[in-house]
């Protein structure tokens, strides 16, 4: 319980200064919708929602706003005629390349006796935990304000 009792509140710090610091107009939602598409290229709205356990209705709404920023741009699907593929422009590659980059400079200030191995202990941890509750995922649910 003590990891929840910390995740939580860091959770919502990082999440309060991505906001404060937001170039390019990247909100936290817009940013993880780039991140997304970043990491796994081209994917449609119902795909991404599932990857962040967020409602498609959400996703969405980051999409479109994303894509009048003309961050993302939506292309054919070959699989599936009705539901089109998202993707990075190169407007929106640079845009999360440069959030990314402000991000890992913030968190290498964290420094202190912290060691590689540390943290490859706290992301096994947490990922196990995440995948603890992977049958409790709920996409239709919008994320707190």
């Amino acid at each position: 319980m003590e990891v929840f009792a910390l995740v939580g509140p860091l959770y919502r710090r990082v999440q309060r200064r991505i906001e404060l610091d937001a170039t390019q107009g990247v909100s936290v939602g817009v940013r993880a919708v780039l991140d997304l598409l970043r990491e796994n290229g081209p994917m449609t709205v119902p795909q991404m929602g599932r990857a962040q356990s967020l409602s498609r209705q959400f996703v969405q709404r980051m999409v479109n706003d994303a894509t009048e920023r003309m961050l993302v741009e939506s292309i054919p699907n070959p699989a599936h005629q009705r539901s089109s593929l998202i993707r990075l422009t190169d407007d929106g590659h640079t845009a999360i390349t440069a959030v990314t980059a402000r991000e890992h400079a913030l968190l290498r200030q964290t420094g202190g006796d912290l060691t590689d191995t540390d943290v490859t202990a706290c992301v096994r941890v947490l990922s196990r935990m995440l995948e603890l509750f992977d049958d409790v995922d709920a996409p239709n649910t919008e994320p707190p304000c």
